[in-house]
């Protein structure tokens, strides 16, 4: 991360990723500058009747793994392969990452904090992955944004940066690497921490920002997105995880693993029962399973665009 280059912030400030001019520039607009695009359910999508609408819409893809919408959930955590996604039209993006999730997947009041790694050109001028966060009270429509680009997400880390590019990342057949993400509320005060690897807090969402999350999270997601902006009126090439199906498996395909959820008794336990969930498994797609050492986890992502996924 950020403080490998040896340099290290003083006494009681932190890191924080500059905005350039061309960082605005590259936005559509000032008020959509940071901001992910709307969710709409407009997409209709053979799926469970308890799987979340909040998944579907406006050129977002997805494959996720979630809990069921019935459990009472103050955090989330897992360990996500890191790759470098192709992305093909500079308004994408790639994503993996962890959802904690309340309110209605219908409506306007959906609240969700969310943190993992992406490749974005359009939000960072670049193609590397990068640790970011996002959050909403309103269904993507007017509050949250990512990283630290709005009030916030308050950050307490003086080593990591928000919005820093992570290294080294995996390579196809070859060596992989991994990020642990772990999202939890504090039962005193109320606030949604954030922790990177296995011991580093990163910072806050404060209780105040929320509504329904004031009290719980209702479900957890994890996986990957994509924005398909159909150029040219064909799928986009953009791809998912390592831009391989998940049954190419470990060293080729994406993962998520140990994941894990934190219960009414502040304590970290394995998920043992998850659905999953892809719009268009011709195009990217999921595969669940679970053994002792990497608790339940999964494969996921692909390629895109392909003589099937037009």
């Amino acid at each position: 991360m950020w403080h490998r280059n040896g340099t290290s912030c003083p006494r009681g400030t932190v890191p924080i990723r500059r905005t350039s001019v061309n960082d605005v520039l590259r936005a559509k607009s000032l008020f959509d500058y940071g901001k992910k695009s709307q969710h709409r359910n407009n997409i209709n999508t053979n799926r469970q009747a308890d799987a979340p609408d909040v998944v579907s819409g406006n050129g977002h893809e997805h494959a996720i793994a979630y809990t069921g919408s019935s459990d009472e959930v103050y955090g989330a955590k897992a360990t996500i392969n890191v790759w470098t996604p192709a992305i093909e039209q500079m308004s994408e993006f790639s994503l993996s990452q962890i959802w904690v999730l309340s309110g209605s997947f219908d409506g306007s009041d959906l609240n969700s904090i969310e943190a993992g790694w992406q490749v974005s050109p359009e939000l960072y001028g670049d193609s590397r992955p990068r640790l970011f966060t996002y959050w909403t009270t309103d269904s993507y429509q007017a509050t949250g944004c990512y990283n630290l680009l709005c009030s916030g997400f308050v950050q307490t880390n003086s080593r990591i940066a928000i919005g820093a590019s992570i290294s080294p990342v995996s390579s196809y057949g070859s060596d992989q690497f991994d990020v642990t993400i772990l999202i939890w509320k504090d039962p005193k005060l109320g606030n949604w921490w954030m922790g990177y690897g296995e011991n580093s807090l990163v910072g806050y969402w404060p209780a105040e920002l929320f509504t329904h999350l004031a009290d719980r999270a209702t479900m957890v997601e994890w996986g990957g997105e994509v924005v398909n902006a159909r150029s040219n009126g064909e799928h986009t090439s953009t791809q998912m995880g390592s831009g391989h199906f998940a049954e190419d498996g470990f060293g080729k395909a994406s993962y998520f693993r140990n994941l894990e959820i934190v219960d009414s008794d502040n304590s970290l336990s394995s998920v043992r029962d998850v659905s999953t969930l892809a719009e268009n498994t011709n195009c990217y797609n999921i595969k669940s399973s679970y053994n002792n050492d990497w608790g339940t986890y999964f494969y996921y992502g692909g390629p895109g665009k392909n003589p099937k996924c037009q």
